[in-house]
């Protein structure tokens, strides 16, 4: 019987203990050999050096036996891998985005939540995407990661069988905040997680303006600031309407006037105009992710930060 938080938790923990075990055995036989070696044919017990001819069946034994323990170790690593690309009928299926530096979860009712709530003893398929860079999803409760790469198709799958909250990190480097990309699996039973997927959604905030959603939607608050302090980009605070000194896509240096215009700019073709202070290339184009009636409502938005001055 399964005991772990997921079906594979067995499975990877079993294929770790032997690789370990297999591993520490060659240590402790090796060092153990070193040793004996060292004291038996040290120079005062050998002080006239002599050859040491070939033994055939030392060399047969010292080649069949790692042999064997390198294909138990691969049998291992094999029927513990082997299920996790095989995904059951009728799992549920959620598109899993990872970007720079937050996870999103999108349903294919149109439900969207930055964690991942998923029924417990079902199976569960993320298809794994990514608008920017190279992620890694990893669940480490369910011993199972996989990445995420940009114009590449791939997925991974897992059965809780616990539940509870469970951590989600990115475990590749994605840059200046992959360690703030956090996120949680919540297992729950079934009949709570179809109450929770079936209800819509409802803004807690009735104050939080669309524009300021949309940005929190795309993870955009993750570098940039609404408190005036520096992060990764320019803060929102203050931003419309004020005077930025850029270097364009030539090297050229300008100041030039965050209006509408700036701001789709800055969204469409980020790295057209640097500010002055921060560095190229750690946004990319939005252009298929934000349309132009929502980047009116960040503009929108942008314009309000100006007002509670």
């Amino acid at each position: 019987m399964n005991t772990g938080a997921s079906t594979f938790t067995q499975g990877v923990d079993m294929a770790f203990i032997v690789i370990l075990s297999i591993s520490v055995l060659f240590l402790v036989g090796i060092t153990t050999a070193m040793i004996w070696f060292v004291i038996k044919y040290n120079r005062k017990r050998n002080p006239k050096p002599k050859d040491v001819k070939d033994n055939t069946r030392l060399e047969v034994i010292w080649t069949v036996i790692p042999t064997l323990l390198v294909l138990v170790m691969f049998y291992f690593g094999w029927i513990g891998y082997t299920p996790m690309r095989n995904v059951p009928n009728g799992a549920l299926e959620v598109k899993a985005t990872g970007r720079m530096w937050s996870w999103q979860f999108d349903y294919q009712n149109g439900k969207q939540s930055n964690i991942l709530v998923v029924p417990l003893g079902k199976p569960v398929k993320l298809e794994l995407y990514s608008p920017d860079v190279l992620h890694s999803l990893y669940i480490p409760a369910f011993r199972i990661k996989e990445d995420v790469v940009p114009g590449l198709s791939n997925y991974m799958w897992f059965q809780a069988e616990r539940e509870g909250e469970f951590d989600i990190l990115c475990a590749e480097y994605c840059g200046v905040q992959h360690s703030y990309m956090l996120s949680k699996v919540k297992v729950v039973p079934e009949e709570d997680f179809l109450e929770w997927f079936n209800t819509k959604e409802v803004v807690a905030d009735t104050l939080e303006s669309l524009g300021l959603q949309i940005l929190k939607k795309n993870g955009c608050v993750a570098c940039h600031s609404q408190d005036g302090s520096k992060i990764v980009g320019p803060t929102f605070k203050g931003l419309f309407g004020s005077q930025r000194k850029v270097t364009d896509s030539q090297g050229n240096e300008k100041t030039i006037t965050a209006d509408e215009s700036y701001i789709e700019r800055s969204i469409y073709d980020p790295n057209s105009e640097i500010v002055e202070g921060y560095s190229k290339n750690l946004m990319v184009s939005y252009k298929e992710q934000i349309t132009p009636d929502e980047i009116k409502e960040i503009v929108n938005y942008l314009k309000s930060l100006n007002e509670k001055k």
